[in-house]
């Protein structure tokens, strides 16, 4: 890992549908462009991704994704201000994510650049790389996941087979019909016109989210969690796009593998990483001619180890 540097340009990006989309950059200028896709959906930018990429070689990209961090309007303002939390998730797809990375690129002036992410991030990485091929250089990979209906089901019903109490009052608080998805139920609470049912129902995800990492050696509460804007603006966000299974689906990304398998690319993934089995990487590793697959043994959903395999995935790119 580098030392900590800040961004040297910032600023926001106006879209046609009334978005400003919070963009930063740092490293060098006149380095190799890079960009980074954080996770989530919904978790905004902290700046920690600065530290993976070097400062002299790189000229990295970061943006805050529609509806959440320091972009603008945020998910969840529309439920206070505006009328139906709808409202302002009707715009929020896969598809004008892909538009927003294409309007920054485009915007800095930028022909290629090297794609990184995490967690949904690849998710993200490779919806773009399939979308827009000619503009990506390669891609890493960390915690690799993509969205698909089967990883819904996998995080939100079959893993409670680990965790059966914790499951027990995350189904209870979904109040869920007879018959009904788990993540279809927690999608009417987290857009319901009370206030009170959405903020229960954000509760009541993120113990869920603390829950199903907490098997990895390294897990720490995320305190992020307590700070109530914060969760309703992921909450609100992750539920939209798992109902929705990424609004691509995890077998439309793997199908099109045959669009982005000419580009290199670094999968890394973490053994113990219960949330987002191994199994997704795996299967995209077999699908890719010539993608490394790098597995850590005793880290799950990110660890030290994992970001130092991805320092290294990036240094490759600096030549």
């Amino acid at each position: 890992m580098f030392p900590p540097i800040e961004p040297f340009a910032f600023g926001h990006l106006q879209t046609s549908d009334g978005n400003e989309i919070y963009w930063e950059a740092s490293g060098n200028p006149k380095g190799k462009p890079a960009l980074f896709l954080h996770g989530g959906p919904g978790s905004g930018n902290m700046g920690g991704y600065r530290r993976r990429f070097d400062p002299e070689a790189f000229f990295v990209v970061s943006l805050d994704q529609r509806g959440c961090g320091r972009s603008r309007p945020l998910a969840v303002s529309f439920g206070d201000t505006l009328g139906d939390v709808r409202d302002g998730l009707a715009t929020n797809t896969t598809a004008t994510l892909l538009a927003d990375i294409e309007a920054l690129r485009t915007h800095l002036g930028i022909e290629s650049w090297l794609v990184t992410g995490v967690s949904w991030g690849t998710t993200l990485a490779l919806a773009y790389a399939r979308t827009h091929p000619a503009c990506v250089r390669g891609l890493v990979m960390t915690a690799v996941t993509t969205t698909s209906e089967r990883e819904v089901a996998w995080i939100t019903e079959s893993m409670g087979e680990l965790f059966p109490r914790e499951w027990k009052a995350f189904e209870e608080q979904s109040g869920r019909r007879p018959g009904q998805r788990l993540v279809d139920a927690y999608y009417e609470r987290i857009t319901d016109p009370d206030p009170a049912v959405r903020e229960r129902a954000a509760i009541a995800w993120c113990a869920w989210e603390d829950t199903h990492v907490s098997l990895d050696p390294n897990f720490v509460r995320d305190p992020r969690f307590d700070d109530p804007t914060f969760r309703d603006v992921f909450a609100t966000l992750v539920i939209h796009y798992w109902k929705h299974a990424g609004f691509d689906g995890g077998r439309a990304l793997l199908d099109d593998v045959a669009l982005v398998r000419h580009l290199p690319v670094t999968l890394i993934h973490g053994r113990l990483d219960v949330s987002s089995p191994l199994s997704t990487a795996w299967r995209l590793h077999e699908a890719w001619p010539g993608s490394e697959l790098v597995i850590v043994p005793d880290e799950g959903h990110g660890g030290p180890k994992m970001m130092a395999e991805t320092v290294r995935a990036i240094a490759a790119y600096a030549v």
